[in-house]
């Protein structure tokens, strides 16, 4: 039998081990987790309430249908919550004057913040990524935004997910980083 730790070492969770810790948390314990993830409380009822999953891919598709059935009220809560994605550091002075100008006219046509997924993105690309987003996004009209908006959101809601089930402490309302509560 192979020892679950060494000496000099940590022993790390095993991704079943996340898992069955979240399938067993007492469900407000999960709820809240999951509210970090994605500030819809439907969502993260829904989520809660059909524990156990029996692996990652499930809990992962979960949230990919509960996400595809927001209403347009639970879009809305859930994109309160949301602020613009947080840059890179080093980031020039100039770039974020940009984004709070672009973010400006965003939320002033749209009445909410702009959200999107950076998932696999290279961070030196993040700032131009963003800033296109926003710009080619400030054409469509409101309900075809509340669509992209709601798609970013299914997007970011599994990618904090499966984060927080790696363990990797990331499940935060912006992507990659930032802290929880915008």
């Amino acid at each position: 039998m192979t020892p679950t730790h060494l000496p000099g070492r940590v022993a790390i969770p095993s991704l079943p081990s996340i898992l069955g810790a979240f399938n067993s948390a007492p469900s407000a314990d999960a709820r809240k987790l999951l509210l970090d993830c994605l500030r819809s409380l439907r969502w993260a009822d829904r989520i809660a309430a059909h524990r156990p999953y029996p692996d990652v891919d499930s809990l992962l598709a979960a949230s990919d249908e509960a996400a595809y059935d927001l209403s347009p009220g639970d879009l809305a809560e859930a994109l309160v919550a949301e602020t613009l994605p947080t840059l890179p550091d080093g980031t020039y002075s100039a770039a974020h004057t940009a984004m709070s100008a672009a973010h400006a006219a965003y939320e002033a046509k749209f009445g909410h913040a702009f959200v999107i997924c950076l998932e696999g993105l290279p961070a030196e690309e993040a700032l131009d990524h963003v800033l296109e987003g926003i710009r080619s996004r400030l054409a469509n009209d409101p309900e075809e935004e509340r669509a992209v908006a709601a798609e970013e959101l299914r997007r970011l809601a599994k990618e904090r997910l499966g984060d927080l089930l790696r363990g990797a402490g990331n499940c935060a309302i912006n992507p990659h980083g930032a802290a929880p509560g915008n």
